[in-house]
């Protein structure tokens, strides 16, 4: 399970997203445009093209449950209500906290589980598989699973071989956000590859504004930087093997990983602060400050998921202008996807459940979603045109491009106590690399003895 800031990341942050971004986008709550009402022949933004053939199920009662609120969860509902339009049946959203898992053995222990409920982490599913709490999926949404989505993400849905989650929801942890006036001030260009961040970095510096914000103070972020130029660098098959601990931490890759991190971390200029700035540096601050202060803000660069729009959200800046995003850079020979998400599971099995997992692994119910903004479906059928700005276009067209060589943010699939604890095991190891990046081994050495005590195995 999830410490509070660990579940931030992952969805906690994307679920005000699409309230501050309706702001920061100037979109109305309902669809992008007149040419999206068009498109998809009415008002509230609902697909009329109807791609799943759904049973009628006049009387029977739902209940849902997440952890969304606000414009998220009123988007959601938007696509719950198609459901019952198409079905006759009626749904209930159950407003749900964190841990979710808490959350729903309360319900079930009360007798009371709601029919679905979003689960966000892979370790989540398989606690619920684990418990006896989740059912696995019928035959029709297995089929529709196998039709929009990666082999990859029908994966990660699994537990023992059977099918249990379908993610309807993701995040795209894979993207570095920019400020555009600072970039053209300094002559700087979008990088492709890991050389061409430190060229750009190099002009920006040269321009007079430090290149990076790095939220050091939370560890989680470090982590995910960490996962990013791992991924790319060592190869998806490494990145499993780490992320299982079937490989050491003192392996030689992770030392050329961390080497890599250290061509940016390990510059005190090129960090807002510097080192110990940086350590201080809370995540939301780390954005703010990249799009507060003009031409001259404290820096001119920060890295983190599709979520940081909500933190822009916050300042002045407005996303595709004054704030701009590049994928993260190639660092071996492909550009890393690292990626969050939430899975759809069903906890009382009957026909109108399963025609929700159905309908939910849909192209029509995503796309539905996709047009009110905020959202990113790993549904590889949802039109991207769907998408009402060309920021999430390009962040969604990224996490589809990336097939099935995205990779689960490794930090969510460890132990908790190496992969999600403040002041421990993998965040504090990374904080301290962070304060001394000359010492590789000793980061090394850290990790590898706190990842195998979390872990119960040598390696």
């Amino acid at each position: 399970m999830h410490s509070e800031s660990s579940t931030f990341r992952t969805h906690r942050a994307v679920t005000t997203c699409a309230a501050l971004l309706a702001g920061a986008l100037a979109l109305s709550a309902c669809s992008g445009s007149d040419k999206d009402k068009k498109d998809s022949g009415d008002t509230g933004g609902g697909a009329t093209t109807s791609t799943v053939t759904l049973p009628k199920l006049n009387g029977a009662h739902l209940e849902v449950a997440a952890v969304w609120t606000g414009a998220e969860q009123a988007n959601f509902k938007k696509v719950l209500a198609e459901f019952e339009k198409r079905t006759g049946a009626k749904v209930t959203f159950v407003p749900a906290q964190d841990p979710i898992i808490n959350f729903l053995g309360s319900k079930i222990a009360g007798g009371q589980p709601p029919d679905v409920a979003l689960l966000p982490q892979p370790g989540a599913i398989k606690q619920a598989v684990d418990k006896g709490w989740a059912k696995p999926l019928g035959p029709e949404a297995a089929k529709e699973l196998a039709e929009n989505y990666a082999q990859g993400w029908q994966d990660i849905g699994k537990v023992g071989g059977k099918q249990y989650g379908v993610y309807y929801k993701a995040a795209n942890k894979s993207l570095i956000w920019y400020n555009a006036k600072v970039f053209e001030n300094a002559g700087a260009k979008e990088p492709k590859t890991w050389q061409d961040l430190l060229t750009a970095s190099r002009a920006v510096y040269d321009s007079g504004v430090t290149p990076f914000s790095v939220a050091g103070a939370d560890g989680w972020p470090l982590t995910d930087w960490f996962e990013n130029v791992y991924l790319s660098q060592a190869g998806p098959e490494k990145y499993d093997q780490l992320a299982q601990h079937k490989i050491k931490w003192t392996d030689p890759s992770v030392k050329q990983a961390l080497t890599t991190l250290a061509q940016i971390w390990g510059r005190k200029d090129y960090l807002a602060g510097g080192q110990s700035g940086a350590l201080q540096t809370e995540f939301p601050q780390s954005v703010t400050q990249t799009f507060t202060g003009g031409d001259q803000p404290k820096s001119a660069m920060v890295y983190e998921g599709d979520f940081v729009q909500v933190n822009i959200g916050e300042t002045k800046a407005k996303v595709g202008t004054d704030a701009k995003v590049f994928p993260f850079p190639a660092v071996g020979s492909a550009a890393p996807v690292v990626s969050g998400g939430d899975a759809a599971v069903i906890l009382k099995d009957s026909k109108a459940a399963q025609a929700l997992a159905t309908f939910l692994a849909s192209p029509d119910a995503a796309t539905i979603q996709a047009k009110l903004g905020g959202y990113l479906s790993p549904n590889k059928n949802v039109p991207v045109s769907s998408y009402p700005n060309a920021v999430q276009q390009k962040i969604a067209k990224a996490l589809i491009a990336s097939g099935d060589d995205f990779r689960f943010d490794m930090s969510d699939q460890a132990p908790q106590a190496f992969g999600g604890t403040p002041g421990k095991g993998e965040w504090k190891d990374l904080q301290d690399f962070l304060k001394n990046p000359k010492d590789v081994a000793g980061a090394q050495a850290k990790l590898e003895k706190d990842a195998a005590a979390a872990y119960g195995n040598g390696g």
